[in-house]
């Protein structure tokens, strides 16, 4: 896999959102047949959309990380993503990356052609570390306190900021030990993990200032998430809008990367977001 997969230097790069899940709070169920498995040709579809779209990579996951959300099996991950990352990796000329913490799941997945593995725990188990490492996987380190079904019930932080890329750096530095290449790594704060309102803000507002002082590249994903909700009142399906505008504050402030549901917006937020970028760094 080349360095280039990870957040390369001289773009933003984009990632599509493909759940194949039934409980995703935004688009659970919608590549799921049921027993039979999922709906590979349906998730294809949507996937060639996205790329057409401006979507750099494919973020495929298959157990719902939502506030609240219960655990399923590797088992059950492996039956709903698998089929669709071998198809993906096998029509599309962009990255496949598995949305799991799960080591057995990443295994499968790079197996299955996926060349990155998206972890939203922070590395809570090392295998998935290791299982990045032998198969010179990507690797995005998320920050996460705690299990998806809790995160929300007990939030603090003093200096959030500086706490997440604390905890961010800790993980990173086991991921290196565990043989992931730096340039192969990636780190995500965690919008919407354990966190409230005024830290999701704080989060995205000063991302650049998190990927100088982690050392790696960051990857946020705010799209959809309740906190804009909070925002403007609107339900998730109307929430593209304010998903928009946290794109394009977050790209100013320093990300390198987005996750979105809705790719053809977010790349023209983007395109602003990294033109005013450009104008404050040129101005004389």
């Amino acid at each position: 896999m080349s360095s280039a997969t990870i957040l390369p230097p001289q773009r933003v790069t984009i990632v599509g959102v493909l759940n194949a899940t039934p409980d995703s709070f935004s688009d659970g169920g919608r590549f799921l047949e049921g027993a039979s498995g999922p709906d590979v040709a349906a998730a294809l579809e949507a996937a060639r959309r996205m790329v057409a779209d401006g979507a750099h990579w494919i973020d495929v996951g298959g157990e719902s990380t939502r506030p609240g959300a219960e655990p399923v099996s590797a088992e059950e991950e492996i039956r709903r993503t698998c089929p669709i990352v071998k198809a993906l990796a096998k029509e599309l000329d962009v990255p496949i990356s598995i949305d799991t913490r799960k080591a057995a799941v990443a295994d499968a997945a790079l197996e299955a052609g996926a060349t990155i593995v998206n972890d939203v725990s922070g590395l809570a188990d090392d295998e998935v570390g290791a299982c990045a490492a032998r198969h010179e996987a990507g690797l995005v380190i998320g920050h996460l306190r705690g299990e998806p079904s809790t995160m929300q019930e007990q939030v603090s932080f003093v200096k959030v900021v500086h706490e997440v890329g604390a905890e961010l750096r800790s993980s990173a530095d086991r991921a290196l030990e565990l043989g992931v290449a730096p340039e192969r790594i990636a780190i995500d704060p965690g919008i919407g993990f354990g966190k409230e309102l005024e830290h999701n803000l704080a989060l995205l507002a000063r991302a650049g200032e998190l990927r100088e002082s982690v050392g790696f590249p960051v990857l946020i994903g705010a799209s959809r998430k309740s906190f804009l909700g909070r925002l403007t009142g609107d339900a998730v399906e109307d929430r593209d809008g304010a998903s928009h505008a946290a794109c394009a504050v977050a790209v100013f402030a320093g990300a390198d990367g987005v996750r979105v549901h809705d790719v053809a917006g977010a790349r023209r937020a983007v395109q602003v977001a990294e033109a005013l970028r450009k104008a404050q760094r040129d101005a004389p």
